[in-house]
């Protein structure tokens, strides 16, 4: 399999759910329980397809695929839709514990994702750990503040493709800070003539 089909393979597991979570909200009219079950089955078929194709469950996407099945039925279980608009908030929140945790033992949890890309002294991964941190708590707190004061239109929205519009802008912002540390193996060759 070719990297640009791995890559497309990445993207469906990553956000097909979201995409017919989304779509499925407004095709109901509105529906956040009928568009709940959307999410869980297109959860669960992003696993598999991801299992499938790959021969392997990527950590990011189990998590988040698992995070979504298991808030998403105990939202529908319970008939309660706050348990699936606080699955953002918990996610970041768990990220956030997890590098904060990460800085109190000197240890830093990006280096094991990125450590291949980027050779940076303690003291840069410790600030990007911490800038990191941050943004996970901002993100808790915007989706608690959106979900409490917001209609669930403006929710879902928010959930997506919102998240991840902030995610975006938020690595971007982060890029001059990396670029600094990139490997020198891992630059692109110069354009030839």
């Amino acid at each position: 399999m070719n990297q640009r089909t791995r890559d497309w393979i990445r993207y469906f597991v990553d956000y097909s759910a979201l995409v017919v979570f989304l779509v499925a909200f407004f095709a109901t009219g509105r529906n956040l329980p009928q568009a709940t079950w959307w999410l869980v089955g297109g959860s669960a078929v992003a696993l598999l397809v991801g299992a499938i194709v790959e021969r392997r469950v990527a950590p990011f996407p189990a998590i988040a695929g698992g995070a979504a099945l298991v808030f998403g039925g105990l939202s529908l279980f319970f008939h309660d839709p706050r348990l699936l608009k606080i699955k953002p908030t918990v996610m970041n929140l768990v990220f956030a514990v997890v590098l904060f945790a990460g800085l109190a033992l000197r240890k830093h949890p990006l280096k094991l994702l990125l450590g291949e890309t980027f050779d940076m002294p303690e003291d840069a991964w410790r600030k990007l750990t911490l800038r990191y941190g941050l943004f996970f708590l901002f993100l808790a707190i915007a989706n608690e503040a959106v979900w409490r004061t917001q209609s669930d239109s403006t929710w879902v929205l928010f959930r997506f493709p919102g998240l991840l519009i902030l995610t975006v802008i938020f690595s971007v912002t982060q890029a001059p800070f990396l670029a600094k540390y990139i490997r020198a193996e891992d630059m692109p060759p110069p354009p030839t003539e």
